[in-house]
């Protein structure tokens, strides 16, 4: 009751609080630019062996080259990104002494590993002519490891409690593939001339149409969870992603007319997919710092668990 005896006074509704309005999570550590370039050079490694191999079977002799150098260089600078954010290698190491397979980061670490040796010896065979058969085994093999290479960075950050990536783990891994076509894609037009180009072309679109798709559905499915990514910092770098993503494969589709326009839409590609690494990391660190993100969602799953049980225990199906 109010004073001076109103009755009528209502208690405001209860809002989301935390401990002193402290975050609920600890923020991801992960340092920038270590974390986000490992991201993005991991992808197109992954990528461009997979472009690799499908050149060297058509018969696209230079796209196969460029891109096989192309999967070794993104394997080796990924691991020093990757080294500098563990601070020591030894601790990469270390996480090669057991494999899980129900672990992302393990299943990664092997991947990188494996992932480096094959695309190091492919490279190498293409450059020297030495061991061609050996050169072309390594080449296919690799083909089988880019997928994982591509995607397990985006299932690597949906497996955490971060409510901005763990809300998006169906999507994560289509949009970290079709991020990393784009940019494997946009390199190999870059480095390749247009007329052997065709292929990375039309990786280049339609890797940027599977990223630019997957970043709508995130943020339309995701409801309150996906506001980091469509606010502050992460905003503007997920809004210039996918102004640049989509401009630079809209000019794939006509970049074998000049180089002009190839080099526009390589670089508009490259410069949307570096957008989507950073971004992704801001959205993030955002989403774990603020409390609501964790709050709200889980007192929304516990109303409905509380809404399911009630017509049960009403039928008398409710089982203790």
């Amino acid at each position: 009751m109010s004073r001076g005896g109103d009755s009528t006074a209502t208690v405001p509704e209860a809002d989301f609080r935390s401990y002193y309005g402290q975050p609920v999570l600890k923020p991801p550590v992960w340092h920038v630019p270590h974390m986000p370039l490992y991201l993005y050079l991991g992808g197109l490694s992954g990528a461009s062996s997979v472009i690799a191999a499908a050149a060297r079977l058509s018969g696209h002799d230079r796209l196969a080259l460029a891109a096989g150098v192309t999967a070794f260089a993104g394997a080796g600078l990924g691991s020093g990104f990757l080294v500098a954010e563990l601070g020591r290698p030894e601790r990469f190491l270390n996480m090669l002494r057991v494999f899980k397979v129900t672990s992302p980061m393990s299943v990664g670490s092997w991947t990188l590993a494996v992932h480096g040796g094959l695309t190091a010896a492919g490279a190498a065979s293409a450059v020297t002519g030495l061991l061609p058969l050996a050169g072309d085994a390594a080449v296919l093999a690799g083909a089988l490891t880019g997928p994982v290479m591509a995607t397990y960075t985006g299932v690597l950050l949906a497996d955490t409690a971060v409510p901005a990536w763990h809300a998006a783990r169906r999507e994560l891994p289509f949009l970290f593939a079709g991020s990393a076509l784009a940019s494997a894609g946009a390199v190999g037009m870059l480095t390749t001339p247009r007329a052997e180009a065709g292929p990375a072309r039309a990786a280049a679109a339609l890797g940027a149409v599977m990223e630019t798709a997957a970043a709508a559905v995130i943020e339309r499915r995701l409801g309150l969870e996906g506001e980091p990514y469509q606010r502050g910092k992460a905003g503007l770098l997920m809004k210039a992603s996918r102004a640049l993503t989509l401009a630079g494969g809209l000019l794939a589709t006509v970049a074998g007319r000049s180089r002009t326009l190839t080099a526009a839409s390589g670089l508009a590609i490259t410069a949307g997919v570096l957008c989507t690494r950073f971004g992704m990391l801001e959205a993030g660190k955002a989403s774990a710092l603020d409390p609501k993100y964790t709050v709200v969602p889980q007192r929304e799953r516990a109303a409905g668990r509380r809404l399911a049980v009630v017509p049960d225990q009403e039928n008398g199906s409710h089982t203790p």
